[in-house]
């Protein structure tokens, strides 16, 4: 059962338009194919109210009524009748499933509770309407007060109760806890259904779901993206990946190639961000980053588990970087259609490795900008730019210091000018005036980044230049886009003073 709209709606700031619940709903049981939904807590809103009434009217519409559940409360029937208005048919009622909420709470013994139930179980079933049942702090309630909880249980196996579900409400316990109480429980009532509810609060969610299964509960209670109070839930992909793959005795008809899909609607819709480094559907999680394992993948795969991207509907990528060896560049120039020899190769990973070491971020879409930029260097480097400050302040005309070398000899020169790359040229003008040289026209100035990128992308600068013999281009590449005129402006000076 997924709980995203319910449970993890209670993620702080957290708020589902409508029209969102309705989207997300559809794509669980269309798309991913779980087997229920919770998708709201009953009395909370009049929005809250007509998104239920919105998902019952496409549910019922559609056969997945009886799969679409409410959270709802011991109220004297106010919960029933907020339900038979919204047009639901399944209430998850919640109960108290600890001793210590039963009496710091709601101040009542327990034969009061079992009454109170029983009222609102009757009213249910003259309604039409099918009763799961929470027990709320059940963990605590074993840990502490396991008399109360088997009291309960022996209470609600006498009523029409579909699936009693058992929250680890506060994510406090331990794998083995997980299923030491749930096979007490599965030994003692073997024919009732439960459902385990993990919290994430210590990151045990998936074990101790894992650990619930093994025991024999009946169902799970998951969310997309781990969301849900505090810590959140355990996670719908992390969950679902390790049941197919660690559990093949447990057939479930979640369609894993949906997962990442999902996710990121729901991460939009949510405005909560994914980690890069979250299991199945983080941004990261499938790429290599070393070059010794895109190496290794070369090599009959050697760096791929069970975890296949495409499970996922998702790619295997490889990073490049100042970790990247020829391997990874490799594997990228490949899905670019590009092919390197040796020699440029390793001068192409020798750029990435210093842009790396620069914090610079290099992407796929990068690389044809950094083979032309290092391919474009045919020439004996002569001139160097050594350093430079450049300032621009409001009232004041930009400024220029700049140091240069021409074949070993230095120079420095400060100049004015119109813009921070017009005062550096005016700086490397006077320079060249003491060499007896004039530098050729620019005629054309061209700055573009790869499609899609960020505004950290490499930016490349294509300088055409003319003088009296001819016309010619240079290329600069950097993150800084003044700072990428000057490689390629430094490259015209080569070219001139060889």
């Amino acid at each position: 059962m997924d709980t995203t709209l319910r449970d993890g709606e209670q993620t702080s700031s957290v708020s589902f338009s409508a029209s969102e619940k309705l989207t997300i709903a559809k794509l669980l049981l269309e798309e991913l194919k779980v087997d229920r939904i919770e998708i709201a807590s009953a009395r909370v809103s009049e929005g809250e109210l007509q998104a239920v009434k919105d998902i019952t009217y496409w549910a019922t519409e559609h056969g997945y009524l009886n799969t679409v559940e409410v959270l709802t409360f011991v109220d004297n029937g106010v919960s029933i009748n907020w339900m038979i208005e919204a047009g639901a048919k399944v209430q998850n009622l919640l109960t108290k499933g600890s001793l210590n909420h039963l009496t710091h709470q709601l101040k009542k013994s327990s034969s009061q509770h079992f009454k109170e139930i029983e009222k609102i179980l009757k009213l249910a079933k003259n309604n039409d309407i099918e009763t799961n049942i929470y027990l709320e702090d059940w963990s605590n309630g074993m840990r502490n007060s396991k008399t109360y909880v088997f009291e309960f249980l022996a209470f609600l196996s006498t009523q029409p109760v579909k699936r009693i579900m058992l929250p680890d409400t506060l994510g406090i316990l331990t794998p083995k806890e997980s299923f030491d109480f749930i096979k007490e429980i599965k030994e003692r009532y073997p024919n009732l259904h439960f459902d385990f509810h993990a919290h994430n609060d210590y990151d045990l969610g998936v074990s101790n779901a894992m650990e619930a299964l093994k025991a024999g509960a009946d169902g799970l209670h998951l969310t997309v993206n781990g969301m849900g109070e505090r810590a959140g839930n355990a996670p719908m992909a992390s969950t679902i990946a390790v049941i197919n793959d660690f559990m093949p005795h447990i057939e479930i008809g979640v369609n894993e190639k949906v997962l990442y899909t999902v996710s990121k609607l729901v991460e939009n819709f949510s405005g909560v961000v994914i980690p890069a480094n979250k299991p199945i559907i983080g941004a990261n999680v499938f790429t290599q980053t070393a070059g010794i394992h895109a190496d290794g993948d070369n090599k009959k795969n050697l760096y791929f588990s069970d975890l296949l991207p495409e499970r996922f509907g998702r790619k295997r990528q490889y990073a490049l970087g100042k970790a990247s060896g020829k391997a990874n560049i490799q594997k990228n120039l490949q899905e670019l259609g590009l092919q390197l020899n040796d020699e440029d190769l390793k001068k192409v990973t020798q750029r990435i490795i210093e842009l790396g070491d620069k914090k610079q971020v290099v992407t796929k879409e990068d690389l044809p900008y950094i083979i032309s930029d290092v391919l474009d260097r045919t020439y004996e480097e002569k001139v160097k730019v050594n350093s430079y400050v450049l300032t621009h302040s409001k009232g004041l005309k930009p400024s220029t210091t700049v140091s240069i070398s021409i074949e070993n000899e230095v120079f420095e020169e400060h100049a004015q000018g119109d813009g921070q790359f017009d005062a550096f040229m005016n700086a490397i003008r006077n320079v060249f005036k003491t060499k007896k040289m004039v530098l050729p026209d620019l005629i054309d100035y061209a700055v573009r980044i790869p499609p899609g990128s960020r505004s950290d992308a490499l930016c490349e600068t294509i300088i055409t230049w003319k003088n009296s013999e001819k016309e010619f281009k240079t290329r600069g590449l950097d993150s800084d886009q003044t700072v990428s005129a000057i490689k390629a402006t430094e490259k015209m000076l080569n070219i001139i003073i060889n």
